[in-house]
Order: C-alpha cells, then sequence, then structure tokens
C-alpha cells in the first residue's frame, strides 16, 4: 500500500441544495448574465422578448424560470425524493429543468440522447421514474413503446412541442411559498441525481449522488481555479449534461456566476465558439485530437506542412521549457513569438480568439499534445474522476501543472494506490451507492471505506497523480505476460491516419491491435495515392496502407517491452461508432461490444498460431 495523498480539510459540515445558489445569485447580482441562448432562441420555453440574436438569461431572469418550472412540477405531484428523467442534447431547458427539479427537493436522473430504446426502459424502471422530460418527438414514442412496462410514470413532457410551457401553465395555481418551503427543506444528505454510468461494459449502474456529493466537489474545484470559474468568465457548454463531467461545470458556472451558452449540436460547435468567444472550454481528449489533426492537414494541403511542423516543434520546446529550472531562453521565445504571429493565433481563433484554458477529463490526453496546445497559448489542463465520484479527485492548475499527469488531490480529497496499483479514493464527494444494488455497492468500498476506481495509478514526486491504465483491461497473454493497452492504444492513435486502436491478447499468444482509420486523413490518403473513390474496406489489406499504419505500430512499439508489443494488426473496415454502441458517449470504446462484434478478426489476427 503506497502513501496516501490528502488534499486539505473537507468543504465544511453543511452544504445546502442545489438549486439554493440561484436565489442568492438573483438577490445579490441579479443583472449578471448566468446563460446565452443562442441564435434561434429556442421557442420550446418563452424567452423574455422577441430576438434577432442571441438572448441573454440573467441570474434574476434564471431565477424567475426555475420558479415558475419548479410551480409546474408541484402542480404535477412530483415530491421529494421523486425521480424524473432527462433525455435530451445539452440546451438551456436541460439545465432549467434540472435546477427546477433541485427546487423542490427532486431527483434528477439524465439518460444520454443517444441511449438505446433497451438502455431507456432500464433507467426509467430501476430509477422508478414518476415523470420524463424528452426533448424530439422520437424520444416521446421511444418512451410511450416503452409505457406499458413502466406503471410508476405518470408523465411524459416533450420539451420542443411546448410541454413545459404548459406545464409551467399548470403551476400558476401554485404558490411561490411552496416552492420556498420545498427548496430550504433540501439538506446535504439528501439525493441530487442519479447518473447511469455509460459504462465499457455490462448493464448501467445507477450512481446516487447527493447534494452534498456535488457541492463539496464543485466547491473545491472552484476554490482552486478562479482564473478560470469567475465572474465574468465563459464558456460554450458542448458535452452531454448527462455526463457527471459537464454537470460539474454547469453547477460551477452557477455557483461563480460565469457565463454558459449551451451547444448540443456538435456541428455548429465550432460557429458558437467563434460568435460567443469563451473564455474556458472543458472537451474530452478526442477533441483535441481531431483539432491537432485538422490544424496539421490542412497546413500540408496549403503547402505549408513545413511551417506548421517548425511551430509544432516550437511549441512544444517552448512548453518544456517552462517546466523547466529557469524561464525559457531568449531564442526559444523569440520563435515562438514569430510562430504566434504565423500559426498559433490561427488555432485561438479557431477558438473564439479569448480562449487560454481547457479541463480535459474522461481519458488521458497525449503529453505531446498537451505541450503543443500550451505553446500556442491554450493551457490544456487534465483531471481525473469518476461519476461515482462526483465526479473530480484530481486536477491540474493553472498555477500548478505537470504534463502527463492528472494533478494533485482537490481539497477534501484523500487519494491511496493500493499494493495491485489501483487508485482507491475517500471523501466527501464519493457516493453513497448503486441504486436498487446493494450488493455492487457493497464490492465498490474497501473494509474501511475507501472506494475501489477500478483504475490503475502511480505517484511522481510531489503527490502528482499518473493513470497508467484500467483494472479489468489488463491483458494476461498466455505466456501469463501482464499488457496495460492504455498506453500503447494511446501511442498508436497519435498518428495522423489513425482513429482507433483496440488491443486484443487476453489468453493469446500475443499482443495484436484491431485499427481504425480517421476519416479525414483517409479522404487525403487515397486521393494522394491515386484511389479516390476507394473505401477502407477496399484497400485494408492493401501493403501501403498497411505500411503507413505498421508506422504508428513501430513508433508504439518502441515505448514498451518486448512482452507488450503489438504483433500484428488488422485494419477495419469502419471507424467505431457511439450510434453502433462500440463508443460511450464519452467516446471510450466498450471493449467487450468490439471484440464480440469482430471477433473473426480478432481470430484472423492469431490463425496459425
Amino acid at each position: 500500500m503506497q502513501d496516501v495523498a490528502a488534499a486539505s480539510a473537507p468543504v465544511g459540515a453543511v452544504t445546502p441544495g442545489l438549486a439554493e445558489q440561484v436565489w442568492v445569485n438573483a438577490r445579490e447580482d441579479p443583472g449578471a448574465v448566468q446563460f446565452v441562448r443562442p441564435t434561434p432562441v429556442s421557442r420550446a420555453w418563452p424567452a423574455r422578448r422577441p430576438a434577432s440574436g442571441a438572448l441573454p438569461v440573467t441570474c434574476e431572469q434564471f431565477r424567475d424560470d426555475v420558479l415558475i418550472l419548479a410551480r409546474g412540477f408541484l402542480a404535477a405531484g412530483v415530491g421529494h425524493g421523486d425521480r424524473v428523467a432527462l433525455l435530451s442534447r445539452t440546451r438551456y431547458e436541460w439545465t432549467l429543468v434540472d435546477y427546477a427539479l433541485w427546487a423542490i427537493g427532486a431527483v434528477t436522473v439524465p439518460i444520454y440522447d443517444t441511449a438505446s430504446p433497451e438502455q431507456v426502459g432500464w433507467i426509467l424502471a430501476d430509477s422508478g421514474a414518476v415523470g420524463c422530460v424528452v426533448e424530439q418527438p422520437g424520444q416521446a414514442r421511444t418512451v410511450d413503446d416503452l409505457r406499458s412496462g413502466l406503471p410508476g410514470l405518470r408523465e411524459v413532457w416533450q420539451i420542443d412541442a411546448g410541454d413545459l410551457i404548459a406545464l409551467a401553465g399548470r403551476g400558476r395555481t401554485v404558490d411561490d411559498a411552496q416552492v420556498d418551503a420545498r427548496r430550504t427543506r433540501v439538506s446535504g444528505g439528501d439525493v441530487a441525481t442519479i447518473v447511469y454510468t455509460s459504462g465499457t461494459t455490462g448493464r448501467p449502474k445507477g450512481c446516487v449522488l447527493t447534494h452534498r456529493n456535488i457541492h463539496c466537489d464543485v466547491t473545491a474545484a472552484v476554490g482552486v481555479l478562479p482564473q478560470i470559474l469567475h465572474p465574468g468568465a465563459s464558456t460554450v457548454l458542448f458535452l452531454p449534461l448527462a455526463h457527471a463531467f459537464a454537470r460539474l461545470i454547469q453547477v460551477g458556472a452557477v455557483q461563480t456566476r460565469a457565463t454558459v451558452v449551451h451547444s448540443g449540436d456538435m456541428s455548429g460547435v465550432l460557429q458558437q465558439l467563434r460568435t460567443h468567444r469563451p473564455t474556458f472550454i472543458l472537451a474530452v481528449p478526442r477533441v483535441f485530437e481531431k483539432m491537432y489533426n485538422r490544424t496539421r492537414d490542412t497546413a500540408i494541403d496549403t503547402r505549408r506542412g513545413p511551417l506548421f511542423a517548425l511551430a509544432e516543434s516550437v511549441a512544444v520546446r517552448y512548453s518544456r521549457a517552462l517546466d523547466g529550472p529557469g524561464r525559457p531562453g531568449v531564442p526559444i521565445r523569440l520563435a515562438r513569438a514569430v510562430c504566434d504571429l504565423l500559426a498559433y493565433r490561427k488555432i485561438r481563433e479557431a477558438l473564439g480568439g479569448r480562449c487560454r484554458w481547457a479541463i480535459v477529463g474522461g481519458a488521458p490526453l497525449a503529453e505531446h499534445l498537451a505541450h503543443f496546445f500550451r505553446g500556442a497559448g491554450i493551457t490544456v489542463l487534465e483531471g481525473y474522476g469518476l461519476t461515482e465520484t462526483s465526479p473530480a479527485l484530481t486536477a491540474n492548475l493553472p498555477t500548478a501543472q505537470r504534463i502527463g499527469t492528472v494533478g494533485r488531490a482537490l481539497p477534501g480529497v484523500q487519494i491511496r494506490i493500493a499494493d495491485d496499483g489501483e487508485i482507491l479514493a475517500r471523501g466527501d464527494v464519493v457516493f453513497p451507492g448503486y441504486w436498487n444494488d446493494p450488493e455492487a455497492t457493497g464490492q465498490a468500498f474497501t473494509v474501511d471505506g475507501w472506494f475501489h476506481t477500478g483504475d490503475l495509478g502511480s505517484w511522481d514526486d510531489g503527490g502528482w497523480l499518473r493513470i497508467t491504465g484500467r483494472k479489468k483491461e489488463i491483458i494476461v497473454t498466455a505466456a501469463g505476460k501482464n499488457v496495460v493497452p492504455a498506453p500503447i492504444e494511446e501511442a498508436v492513435r497519435a498518428h495522423p491516419l489513425v482513429s482507433q486502436c483496440l488491443v486484443v491478447g487476453d489468453g493469446r499468444p500475443y499482443p495484436a491491435a484491431l485499427v481504425t482509420i480517421d476519416a479525414q486523413a483517409w479522404a487525403r490518403w487515397r486521393v494522394a495515392h491515386h484511389r479516390p473513390d476507394a473505401s477502407v474496406a477496399d484497400l485494408r489489406d492493401s501493403p501501403q496502407l498497411r505500411d503507413e499504419v505498421q508506422v504508428a505500430i513501430d513508433h508504439a512499439n518502441r515505448a514498451v517491452s518486448t512482452a507488450e508489443q503489438i504483433k500484428t494488426f488488422r485494419i477495419l473496415p469502419g471507424d467505431f461508432t457511439e450510434q453502433a454502441g462500440e463508443l460511450t458517449p464519452t467516446l471510450k470504446i466498450r471493449r467487450a461490444v468490439v471484440a464480440a462484434r469482430y471477433a473473426a478478426d480478432i481470430d484472423a489476427l492469431y490463425r496459425g498460431h
């Protein structure tokens, strides 16, 4: 058992309900802009005035919206502790419903808008939801088809059909004092939400998070990130709010009166970034991988490839020098200034021009990319946590960053590395258990109360945590060699032609890999090789294509022992997708799904052995 990393004391013994901050904001700074509803303003919830452009929502207006909808939920008979599901993309109404439910002591049960009908049915049934808010007609039909198996589900409200407006109308008979009475009854120990883990294996489990869990996590994060979360800061929120990571930022923005622009349509995110010019963003690593690839490919297509290579080298060298014993020297600072004029400003302009900070979670970001973006003027701060921990446990900070690690423990969080390398956690941010699953809850904790994260890690000097893999994903070859696939997969994915890599080999003679090809890189590759109409399926056995992927494999193999090296690989005809169930909503590979779907390809990797 390695030493425990314990940050400062827990964040206070008494915590209010999460909706209380909405009333505090309206009282203390009513005119502060809490949200901006982008063009066109949704008619699913009424605007204060006709708007041809984006519509600001002040703290006072948000309080009024929350109050009006909370009265509607009371009129519909939603009681303290009742569960109400929320199936929608990220949008203003998502946050509005969340806080309206919290204001009356009800429990929000988020469902990803990409969930299958089977998953929707399971979550509604397991949570015992009395109501469900959906976004679109197709989702309403899905829930209607499930109604016969959901005797406790009383009402379904469709956002785009104006049902929230109608619900608010029903609340006209409810006095504001009734909402106030319900709101003041909410305590830190009450359940705020049940978040069903998307999971890479098995049926989703409902993580119970209390108001205190979330409040302590947000307060700790806000306390160490004042340069990012503060009045006047702004972000375009495009990750799904059904994920605890985006939810943390939502609550943190309300707590600090930062401004949030919701953007549920991923195809329109770049335009929203240019229009609203956020000061920070949050994303999963894949977003930065694609941004880097797109920037590099554009430079190559416009015959500026050598300039990009130079700018990349300068950015990485400058960033690494920041971690050295002194400031970067004059030559590298001058080189960076020139590259800033020629290249880096364009990268920042793609994020609106004001963004200097990015918070990344969900998976590791390659160290090279973290140095590249920091050198280009966008500091990417990695953190670590799980849904069960509200979610953040550790974070790199603007004032204390070590690239390649996920930072140090947040205030009130204790972390221990067990003898087998597993990361264990304890603190007020750790959930009380899984909904309706005492057996899984018991298995999630050690006898003395430490939570099993399932992740593997190690300490760098000074209490910096480094993630080394996932305990359940360790591959044991037929020769008894242990292989942690995550670092190897990350190294293969660094190649511009590769989209995804899945290392296999459990019980097999050696590690091998399934590789998918990046769509944008593929379009360029096939033109360069005079096959403009060919698909990946057509050419996946082509020696030319295999030779290029072999370069990525060779690069990854140089960083690991001989027993861990990928001996062979197979290119798959198409990329993994969330729609096919091969990726989680945060773009992690569902290993069991992929292994089952491509069993024949995996067998082919070992034919003759």
